[in-house]
């Protein structure tokens, strides 16, 4: 099937009871069993749910995955991959990681005797170069948040297999319609359901996707165990976004490529930073492995005050956290997202004071680029 009918069909079966072509919300904390150890394959709500379920089961199609389970948040997601490893194992991260992710491996979990290594992702030798006797995970966003620098999956899995490492991708900014990470060598595949699966800003969650029964299984263990479970309303509200998944990627994409075009040529912006543009250091790598180049772009106003006046001129964008709704939203990485990384270590990523990102949304592109551009009139 197409990736459309895909994302509308998969795991959504009509309710066998009442015949409802919407995965119904099933609010239950527990099930009647028919006899001791006899049950309809549901028995307690923390370790199974019909309609998180149906979620896990669409999104492991649309990865290309065999199974896929929920979580309450991204972060949540990204912990439980981590709890595939112990104390004393090391790992490989994109140096330009999303802020949370690095303030999770760094302020949380370094504690527990896990060890970090922040690399450039792009540079295949830098990773090599990384790798120790004791690594087991090699963790890359690409593109990363903010700087939108790419890692050549392919490569990067072929080197993490032959040194029997695993190979995680964060595949929020691109969703599985504009890049399938686990076809392309990859071992795990984490999303924040928050941003583009869902597509709304309504609802907060997480899934891990697996290709492989073992460490499939090992996420069922642990979900079951910490229970950092994804809700069965944000499991439904996450399969409604699903099903649009394909239309608003599209929009998406061809949004963000007007913005950028426009912003590469005004003259109060610095610098954009966009896979899709020619000038981007790795555009040949996205138009390879990706099949568009996405929503978000950051670009560089030249000073933190020129950042905020921008940031505080908007009109019809919106400035907030987050990423991937049908709305447009801008923040100030340094001060926003990647607040937890030290103000050193950003200047040196290029996540500067005067750094802006935008996730453009799907409204009519003119009136987008109308208020970025009455905004930047401002500095």
């Amino acid at each position: 099937m197409g990736f459309d009918t895909t994302a509308i069909h998969a795991g959504q079966e009509p309710d066998p009871a009442t015949g409802a072509v919407i995965t119904p919300i099933y609010q239950t904390s527990t099930y009647a069993q028919e006899g001791v150890g006899k049950h309809k394959g549901f028995e307690y709500a923390r370790t199974q749910n019909p309609t998180r379920l149906a979620l896990e089961k669409n999104l492991a199609a649309l990865e290309g995955g065999i199974a896929g389970y929920g979580f309450a948040s991204g972060m949540a997601a990204i912990n439980v991959i981590a709890s595939l490893f112990a104390a004393g194992d090391h790992c490989i991260v994109s140096d330009t990681t999303y802020g949370g992710t690095f303030r999770l491996f760094d302020k949380v979990l370094k504690n527990f005797g896990l060890q970090f290594s922040y690399v450039n992702t792009s540079d295949l030798d830098k990773v090599e170069a990384a790798l120790r006797v004791n690594t087991k995970m090699i963790f890359i966003e690409t593109p990363t948040n903010p700087i939108m620098s790419l890692t050549d999956i392919k490569a990067i899995a072929e080197l993490a297999s032959s040194r029997g490492v695993k190979l995680v991708v964060d595949n929020t900014f691109m969703s599985p319609y504009f890049q399938q990470p686990l076809a392309l060598g990859a071992d795990i595949v984490v999303h924040s359901t928050t941003k583009f699966l869902n597509g709304h800003s309504d609802s907060v969650g997480g899934v891990v996707i697996l290709k492989d029964k073992e460490t499939a299984d090992k996420i069922a263990f642990l979900q079951n165990a910490a229970g950092a479970i994804l809700s069965p309303f944000d499991a439904w509200l996450i399969l409604r976004g699903t099903k649009t998944l394909a239309v608003r990627m599209r929009q998406h994409d061809e949004n963000g490529r007007q913005v950028a075009s426009f912003l590469v040529e005004h003259p109060k912006v610095k610098k954009v930073f966009y896979p899709g543009l020619p000038d981007h250091p790795q555009y040949s790598l996205a138009c390879k492995q990706m099949s568009g180049f996405g929503s978000m772009i950051s670009f560089e106003t030249g000073s933190y005050e020129n950042a905020t006046r921008f940031l505080e001129s908007v009109k019809l964008c919106l400035l907030a956290e987050s990423l991937g709704g049908i709305e447009t939203l801008v923040c100030h990485p340094a001060k926003m997202t990647h607040a937890s990384v030290p103000a050193m270590e950003r200047e040196r990523l290029g996540i500067s004071d005067g750094l802006v990102r935008i996730s453009v949304g799907i409204e009519n592109v003119e009136d987008i680029i109308l208020d970025i551009d009455q905004a930047l009139s401002f500095i």
